[in-house]
């Protein structure tokens, strides 16, 4: 609690906006023009990007991720002074991202905050981490594919295949997992002649039973994979991995070592400062096939689909097992108003729509609109006034690590 009296006039007065408005900061954002992405005016991230950083958009690039915060391959800058990066910026003034950010991660941002516009589907990937996953459920589901996929057994042998069909819960947790490691690892690696030709077979024999039945999902899916990345073997490993699709507002977190791919699609991100990938399928870059099948969770089971818990009428909040991050989606309808309370860690700030006030006190007001992007420092609260269809996300450090023991 503090209570500040000036004895100077106004001009000292003067200096404490000034010092409150120094870390209050609108930034300008990093895209990335990776081949999946949306192309042109019709992808998200270009609008954002463009609003953002005042660039024209090209009508025939692929625009796929917006990036916001203190990676070194796509750092935020502090607008106005284009050689000053944010992460330089809280380097020099610590306090904004609060001690207990600073004594567990040091002067940086512990999360990447982003927008994805997808296109096509990503390459399959993991990112790498030191733990793995405990636990597995039962494998009815593969033990289905291997029925109903005769291309499958015929790529990685018989007795890869009855090794799934004669699994069973009593087998215990870590034997459970060597299985489907095994089967996945025996198709990750098999040659590339041999799974051209079994993408070949598969997808011709789906075609030719589409017309006389309806396909499932998956399959429809990995005819769609197979016209992206003909004859990968991302294609097949499809069977293996869930597929889910969530509805505007749902959200679903992804831990270190669990295998994804997005298809298509726009979204928020939000994840670990780095950009460690290894890859293995519907991909044209390297591939690491033998690390990304040795350090997999093979954890059986649909992921949780979070639908975000309501903090306010405005503002839902959805909090990951992860301390790095929590996001907040808040919509604004005009003329209403909403508060962030002050947390002990930084913020980040996205408009995606609309225009409207954001306010640290009466004093500092920042007038906001699509593709305004906001560093708000540690321990500040926020007013959020909609003039016009307010919609913003805001990327924090989470707030259960956050709260004291």
């Amino acid at each position: 609690m503090e209570l500040y009296v000036s004895m100077k006039g106004i001009s000292d007065v003067d200096s404490e906006k000034e010092k409150k408005e120094n870390k209050f900061r609108r930034l300008k954002c990093s895209v990335q023009n990776y081949d999946w992405g949306i192309v042109g005016e019709e992808s998200l991230v270009a609008r954002l990007y463009s609003l953002n950083s005042g660039s024209e958009i090209d009508s025939a690039k692929p625009y796929a991720e917006l990036w916001m915060g203190t990676h070194g391959s796509g750092p935020s800058l502090i607008e106005g002074s284009e050689s000053v990066s944010l992460k330089s910026w809280v380097s020099r003034d610590p306090s904004a991202l609060g001690e207990k950010v600073v004594e567990e991660w040091g002067t940086d941002l512990p999360f990447l905050f982003k927008v994805l516009s997808v296109a096509k589907a990503l390459s399959i990937q993991a990112h790498p981490d030191k733990e793995l996953a405990k636990n597995l459920h039962n494998l009815q589901e593969l033990k289905c594919v291997i029925h109903s996929v005769p291309e499958i057994v015929e790529l990685v042998g018989q007795a890869y295949a009855d090794q799934v069909l004669h699994a069973s819960e009593q087998d215990g947790v870590e034997k459970l997992k060597a299985v489907l490691k095994s089967i996945f690892s025996q198709l990750m690696l098999a040659s590339e002649d041999a799974v051209h030709e079994t993408v070949i077979r598969m997808t011709s024999r789906l075609i030719k039973e589409s017309k006389v039945r309806e396909l499932t999902e998956k399959e429809q899916l990995v005819l769609e994979l197979d016209k992206q990345y003909p004859a990968d073997v991302g294609v097949i490993s499809a069977f293996f991995l869930n597929y889910v699709k969530l509805r505007p507002g749902e959200a679903l977190y992804l831990g270190a070592n669990e295998p994804h791919a997005y298809i298509r699609g726009e979204c928020i991100e939000c994840m670990a400062t780095s950009d460690n990938v290894v890859r293995a399928g519907l991909t044209p870059k390297l591939r690491d096939v033998s690390t990304l099948c040795s350090m997999l969770t093979y954890k059986q089971g649909l992921p949780e689909i979070l639908q975000g818990a309501p903090l306010n009428p405005y503002v839902k909040r959805y909090s990951p097992p992860f301390n790095e991050f929590e996001v907040d989606s808040c919509i604004l309808p005009e003329a209403t108003s909403t508060v962030f309370p002050a947390v002990p860690g930084p913020s980040l700030f996205l408009v995606t729509s609309g225009e409207g006030i954001m306010e640290m006190d009466p004093a500092i007001k920042n007038r906001v609109s699509e593709g305004v992007v906001t560093f708000v420092p540690a321990k500040t609260e926020i007013i959020v006034t909609s003039t016009a269809g307010l919609q913003l996300y805001r990327a924090g450090v989470n707030s259960k690590f956050l709260k004291p023991l």
